[in-house]
């Protein structure tokens, strides 16, 4: 590969992450607008036009904010572990596709991903988005203390419980695909039919769409699923002795997480950037449909999150493998048998 394209995919992709990180910014305050909504409160509306410069004004007062470590700290680890979160929070948009080709940039030919188009795209996603969680364990071990390595441990158990059932419930889009690719994926709905009619996945496999939905939660430490954090039993969590700038990376990793798997759902359930009745869409058309079935994603998350409240950590566990775990089997066999008698292909 020429030097002046390997110079060109760096500069894709930091325009890309950063628009990425715009889009967290702007995230946390239609997180407080909408949650302000549903709980009959008026939200952040003091800093700039509706608000909309709040998350300056948060970041601003991070940047201000002791970046405090006691002495009792793994000094390295204390420091890594809120980087290495973000970095894999971040390194899952390498994969996703945010069109059905692959754009031309001034002549210059490269896929619609932040990356590349990966043959194991959906395994280096999942990789990512489970390696982010591993930060979040080294932080509150190398914390050094009970409330930290509490959160750590109740993060460890969750992510492993709950990591089984989000892939099982992505299994039956991958049987029915039968490819590891993220841009095949999306586009593998039009190879089945029902009647002349290409439904998305989420036809297909509507219980593994749920089940998908409520492990992200789970995955991404969203309410109620944010047991790792919990103020009533353990203060602050896992970043009980986090502040300032530290305290952001992991508050930033967090909702990019929550973006990476929506994102990830939107590619596996909804079809990808495919627009129903419009199959040339181009690629501007293509990525307004992927922002907005990814805004769907995340307003769900946002709504749960305002109505339901914290289970129980052993209810919790108890629901993970007791019940979502043998559902989504239970799916994959139902898929399973669906792709191996061809029913529906198109």
């Amino acid at each position: 590969m020429p030097i002046w394209e390997i110079l060109a995919l760096f500069v894709k992709g930091f325009v890309i992450a950063n628009l990425i990180m715009v889009v967290f910014a702007l995230m946390t305050w239609v997180e407080r607008r909408l949650l302000s909504f549903f709980q009959y409160r008026l939200g952040p509306n003091r800093v700039g036009p509706f608000g909309l410069l709040q998350p300056i004004a948060d970041l601003l007062k991070l940047i201000n904010k002791e970046n405090f470590k006691p002495n009792a700290v793994s000094a390295v680890l204390h420091l890594a572990a809120p980087i290495a979160t973000l970095f894999f929070a971040l390194a899952v948009f390498a994969v996703i596709p945010f069109g059905n080709e692959d754009w031309n940039l001034f002549g210059w030919v490269t896929p619609s991903s932040m990356a590349a188009d990966l043959d194991v795209g959906v395994l280096f996603a999942i990789a990512m988005s489970g390696l982010g969680g591993y930060g979040v364990i080294v932080g509150g071990w190398a914390s050094n203390s009970k409330y930290a390595l509490l959160g750590a441990l109740r993060a460890c158990a969750q992510l492993i419980s709950y990591e089984i059932t989000l892939t099982l419930a992505m299994m039956p889009v991958l049987l029915m695909t039968g490819t590891l690719s993220m841009s095949k994926i999306a586009e593998g709905h039009l190879d089945w039919s029902i009647g002349g009619w290409h439904p998305w996945f989420i036809v297909w496999a509507p219980l593994g769409f749920v089940l998908f939905l409520i492990a992200a939660l789970a995955e991404a430490n969203r309410a109620p699923f944010d047991h790792s954090e919990a103020e009533q039993e353990l203060v602050g969590g896992f970043h009980t002795e986090y502040g300032g700038l530290r305290y952001a990376a992991f508050a930033n990793a967090e909702y990019l997480h929550l973006l990476a798997i929506c994102a990830i759902g939107v590619t596996f359930f909804l079809g990808g950037t495919s627009i129903p009745g419009l199959p040339d869409a181009n690629a501007w058309l293509d990525l307004l449909s992927f922002t907005v079935k990814m805004a769907f994603f995340v307003f769900v998350f946002i709504w749960i999150r305002a109505t339901v409240p914290r289970l129980r950590y052993d209810r919790l566990m108890r629901m993970g493998w007791k019940a979502l775990l043998p559902l989504a089997t239970a799916q994959f066999l139902i898929t399973a048998l669906i792709a191996s008698q061809g029913w529906g292909r198109a």
